[in-house]
């Protein structure tokens, strides 16, 4: 039986993660953050997932990826009708959950190799 090594494709994964944190290339993320396999921007204008606007979903929008995953660090937080509706226009999957279920699953679709783009809230 021949073995070959497994390489993953993806640039950015995420390492690990914690209370206010997400580290993603030996680097500690503690601003919102977008992400996925080949794109990092660590500039994003959003600053928190309350204050979210529709406007600053477009570079998540333009990564064109199958599915986008919105990681908030308040399971009690829920998004505006207007960011819903922004996604639902899109017509792209999209989940809403805790950063750390995010950064999870995020992780899993990676291995899979599938399209997938994240917005982090730490």
């Amino acid at each position: 039986m021949q073995f070959t090594e497994d390489k993953p494709q993806a640039t950015y994964r995420i390492q690990a993660y914690g209370e206010g944190w997400v580290q993603i290339q030996n680097e500690s993320l503690r601003s919102p953050f977008i992400v996925s396999a080949q794109t990092l921007i660590k500039d994003w204008e959003a600053k928190s997932f309350e204050s979210l606007t529709p406007e600053q979903l477009e570079p998540l929008f333009a990564l064109k990826s199958e599915l986008i995953l919105l990681g908030r660090s308040d399971a009690t937080c829920l998004a505006s009708g207007a960011i819903y509706q922004a996604l639902v226009e899109h017509g792209i999957g999209f989940e809403i959950m805790t950063t750390d279920a995010a950064c999870r699953t995020y992780t899993i679709l990676l291995s899979e190799n599938r399209p997938v783009a994240v917005a982090l809230f730490p």
